[in-house]
């Protein structure tokens, strides 16, 4: 059974014409939906019981149901929801002095195959509906109207690339951010991809305000493509290219990620190689503490040498942060609390 999740503001109205009803029809139920939050068809009371019984019929609202919560000590919170379907997703809510943000996830498992990620061990087996990447945003929060708070930003960074699942992405984000239902600013929004060359640019012509980053995490060819397979078919050359046409048609600053692995791409040639790459790029560079994986052997580096290669980079004109850790006393990596629940059994 679908999800009325899956339909965006327009395509909501739409829906209420194909069963000859009124647009404002539609307009009812999404207001319902993100204005109310309700869990029920039933309660949509200003719809006659007739509506109310076909939209019962042939649709349900949320596809998740909550298998595990894990709280850190920094109040960074990962969801474990299963779908309809039994596949397991996680989502995270993390706080920020500037608001609470949600980390979504896009595809049950990964095809990208990034080396140092724990979201590859299970390989992808499907993209998620619009749907079920709103279905996340609305139980996270469904869990902060108990104590009246209310998400500020989204990142769409969790399992998956959002850029393998494209058009199901675009009409999530195109639904949480329409200011008759959730308001999520454009600016609030941010959008993680590996880097598919290709749906970058087709990023760029929809011409969003969404914030857009890179997931970089090597400054040359040999190297990155030891680390993430993707590069193999879209080298830094390509990628370079459709972010240039991306800062062509749009004002848009850029992030690229770049996770610090020790002895792997922290030495100060690696430094000199990236700011030789990003030179004239508006954009500057997120440096992200490693979340160890066991399976996967990497280690992160300390602050200390953190600050060594942000200091690097900054001398040579390269605008960086340093990432703050997040829930590093829980399942904090990507998929890993998902990878867990398998290993004890769980069958998707």
């Amino acid at each position: 059974m679908q999800s009325l999740y899956d339909y965006d503001y327009e395509q909501i109205q739409c829906l209420a014409e194909s069963y000859g009803w009124k647009k404002f029809r539609g307009h009812q139920i999404f207001q319902w939906l993100y204005r109310n939050r309700v869990d029920s068809v039933d309660e949509m009371t200003n719809l006659s019981k007739e509506t109310r019984e076909i939209l019962k019929r042939d649709f349900m609202i949320s596809p998740l149901k909550m298998i595990r919560k894990q709280v850190a000590h920094d109040g960074t919170t990962k969801f474990l929801f299963a779908l309809e379907d039994g596949a397991l997703v996680e989502s995270v809510l993390m706080l920020f002095d500037y608001g609470k943000s949600i980390c979504v996830t896009t595809q049950v498992g990964c095809n990208m195959g990034c080396a140092f990620c724990a979201s590859g061990l299970t390989k992808k087996k499907r993209n998620l509906t619009s749907g079920e990447m709103v279905a996340q945003f609305m139980a996270v929060q469904k869990e902060l109207d108990k104590s009246g708070d209310r998400l500020s930003h989204v990142v769409v960074m969790g399992t998956g690339e959002p850029f393998d699942n494209y058009d199901n992405v675009m009409n999530f984000l195109s639904t949480i951010n329409h200011d008759r239902g959730l308001g999520i600013g454009s600016r609030h929004i941010t959008i993680s991809t590996c880097g598919i060359a290709d749906r970058i640019i087709d990023f760029a012509y929809e011409h969003t305000q969404y914030n857009l980053a890179i997931s970089l995490h090597a400054p040359n060819d040999q190297l990155r493509s030891s680390l993430m397979p993707i590069n193999k078919a879209y080298p830094l050359e390509t990628l370079m290219h459709a972010l240039d046409i991306y800062c062509q048609e749009n004002n848009r600053r850029l992030t690229f990620e770049y996770i610090l692995l020790k002895g792997v791409n922290d030495r100060p040639e690696h430094a000199a190689q990236l700011a030789r790459l990003l030179k004239g790029y508006n954009a500057y560079v997120n440096l992200i503490p490693y979340n160890a994986v066991d399976e996967k052997g990497f280690q992160g580096v300390n602050h200390e040498e953190a600050m060594v290669f942000y200091d690097q980079l900054m001398k040579k004109g390269i605008r960086c942060t340093i990432r703050k850790e997040h829930g590093n006393d829980i399942d904090a990596a990507c998929g890993q609390l998902r990878i867990k629940e398998l290993k004890r059994g769980y069958e998707e």
